[in-house]
């Protein structure tokens, strides 16, 4: 070592050589060599810290409307351990996480914005007009895992590429209720983000209260009460909303209306119309047999077959007041009917939902990035560190003499063959004399063929020699 003195190495994940060996270079403190380890060694995400007035303008807007936001309020200041990180990284998709330093004083803000009393504790905010979900308290690692798998979806799920198949509302998957079901439902909300949407989310969230209750508390209209409770505790029944501007494609395929535009797409007027509809999903029983007794009769239809999803689809779309008790209604009509009429077996191609997040830009390795507390110093000196264990390594020393004998070989090579010119310059001559005669032949023949004909070339038909008298020969 440089100075003499013992220190941290690391090799990242991924990496088996020397040339990946980091070194810490920093005050030797729990804080900071576990932040370094977590960061270069393991690749895990920084938790960052927010202020009161950075909370709202940098976390809260910037993670997203389809995230739920978990928010951490330390009284010490340290920073995130390895497991949360860890945690960060495998929810990401699902959940932004940020820290909070707690002061006394800002007691008040707290618990209007979060209803926090007192850290250390965890609030997950979820929907807007959703009441967070906060616990006090230190929690071990299997707790805090279970919290944020049970809080990591909204209390309206929003339908998304990552959440299509785990809701239930894809027919290239399959129901939530397991393989064995024939037929399921999921009724969606679509709309741009907005007043008009937040109004009919909540009114959806409460009809899934409702159903979450015992039908025996339920005493207007058993019947249809029973029929969603059971649909919904069956997990045959699933509620989600859609993001209409986002998902344009997937939003107008269901809707398919004159007045799509009013929800699907980028906004064109001040009012949105968020729309509900419902879908039922059908798996047909009898699908194996068909393939193996029926026969495609021409290639055409074996594409057609790829191509289609898996599971039937028919769309029903809501045009009712806001009411709870008509929208339940409905719902229940369309379920009966589903589960009881035979209704036409239709199969199509559905679009796919955009991702609505990109990779992260820890996901490329924590090698390729620098953290903001190193200076253009501290990276020189880790530079000369990094030569310096290069000139400790033992294999040092035979690839020198490998590259000194490489480079002696090709310099002789190089000499050798500049000592020989004058010897190969007969060669050379003759060569260049045979092609320079080559050449001549060429261009005569050339000359010839492109001559123009003459009537002393050939001799004409019918044509003798008149002899010449013994004066002339003379």
């Amino acid at each position: 070592m440089l100075s003499g003195l013992p220190s941290l190495v690391a090799f990242p994940l991924g990496c088996k050589t020397s040339a990946c060996l980091v070194r810490f270079e920093g005050d030797l403190s729990i804080d900071a060599v576990t932040d370094w380890f977590a960061t270069t060694a393991l690749g895990l995400p920084r938790i960052l810290y927010y202020s009161k007035e950075s909370l709202g303008q940098n976390f809260l807007a910037k993670s997203g409307p389809h995230k739920v936001k978990a928010i951490f309020f330390s009284k010490t200041g340290e920073r995130a351990t390895p497991f949360v990180r860890q945690t960060a990284k495998s929810y990401w998709a699902y959940t932004s996480f940020a820290f909070v330093l707690w002061r006394e004083e800002d007691f008040s803000v707290w618990w209007n914005a979060f209803e926090v009393e007192s850290a250390p504790a965890i609030a997950f905010v979820k929907d807007s007009g959703v009441k967070p979900v906060v616990v006090h308290g230190l929690v071990n690692n299997s707790e805090f895992l279970d919290l944020v798998e049970k809080n990591k979806q909204q209390e309206l799920p929003q339908l998304r590429s990552v959440t299509s198949m785990e809701l239930g509302c894809d027919a290239r998957g399959h129901s939530r209720a397991g393989n064995d079901t024939i037929s399921w439902y999921c009724v969606i909300l679509a709309g741009r983000l907005g007043p008009e949407l937040n109004k009919m989310r909540e009114i959806v969230r409460r009809i899934q209260e409702r159903l979450s209750i015992d039908s025996e508390s339920s005493e207007a209209d058993k019947e249809q009460s029973l029929v969603l409770t059971g649909a919904f505790k069956g997990k045959r029944l699933t509620f989600a909303w859609l993001d209409g501007e986002a998902q344009e494609k997937y939003c107008s395929y269901y809707i398919h209306s004159e007045t799509s535009y009013d929800t699907c797409g980028p906004r064109r007027d001040l009012v949105d119309v968020p729309k509900l509809f419902i879908v039922r999903y059908k798996r047909n029983a009898s699908e194996d047999v068909i393939k193996v007794d029926t026969k495609p009769k021409n290639i055409f239809n074996v594409f057609e077959d790829e191509n289609m999803d898996p599971a039937s689809q028919l769309v029903a779309r809501y045009n009712g007041s806001d009411e709870i008790s008509q929208i339940m209604q409905w719902m229940s009509e369309i379920i009966s009917d589903g589960d009881t009429r035979n209704l036409p077996f239709y199969r199509s191609k559905t679009p796919a939902l955009v991702p609505e997040d990109s990779d992260p830009i820890w996901s490329r390795g924590a090698q390729s990035i620098f953290s903001k507390s190193i200076g253009i110093k501290q990276r020189i000196f880790n530079n000369f560190s990094r030569i310096y264990d290069y000139l400790g390594d033992p294999r040092i020393g035979p690839i020198l003499l490998l590259g000194a004998l490489m480079s002696f070989g090709t310099i002789w090579l190089i000499r050798s063959q500049s000592t020989h010119p004058k010897a190969s310059q007969p060669s050379q001559s003759n060569a260049k004399d045979e092609t320079r005669a080559r050449r001549g032949d060429r261009e005569k023949y050339r000359a010839k063929k492109d001559r123009p004909s003459s009537i002393t070339d050939s001799e004409p038909k019918g044509a003798y020699q008149i002899p010449l008298s013994d004066s002339e020969s003379e």
